[in-house]
């Protein structure tokens, strides 16, 4: 089975401590979340080094789990690894640019098994870069707004 590479960014009109914040508060994240997909920490919510979450599809009938531990952290970045129906890294990295931020999100994964390749190809390969498309169109509104009403 081979590796896949979601990348996508965006612009956003923040500051990118403030695109952080979004990309790492909980209370935020469900704000441009696909309302679909759950986050919840395993223990106390922490997105520090060796933070534990639990990302949930909730679909009828199965509810396929990635498990993520954050293994980079650093000032405007956060990657977790996950395993689950796909092993791999989820990157979310803010460069500031002037007052706005350029946002990337890079998703590399590896199906778990041929069984779970098929299915992703067949039915949820388009689906997936589209609705990464859209949590950023999302996640852009939500810092956006927090922008805005710091600056009031």
């Amino acid at each position: 089975m081979t590796q896949q590479v979601f990348e996508q960014s965006i612009t956003i009109n923040a500051m990118a401590t403030l695109v952080e914040r979004c990309c790492t508060e909980r209370e935020l994240m469900h704000r441009w979340l696909n309302p679909a997909l759950r986050c919840d920490p395993v223990g106390d919510w922490d997105t520090g080094l060796g933070g534990k979450t639990r990302f949930v599809l909730q679909v009828p009938v199965w509810e396929p789990t990635l498990y993520s531990t954050v293994v980079e952290r650093s000032p405007g970045l956060v990657v977790w690894e996950f395993t689950g129906f796909f092993r791999g890294r989820d990157r979310w990295e803010c460069q500031p640019e002037g007052q706005k931020t350029r946002l990337l999100n890079r998703f590399e994964f590896q199906p778990s098994n041929p069984l779970v390749a098929f299915g992703f190809r067949t039915f949820a390969a388009r689906w997936t870069r589209r609705d990464m498309e859209a949590q950023l169109r999302r996640l852009k509104r939500v810092a956006e707004e927090l922008q805005s009403l710091r600056s009031s």
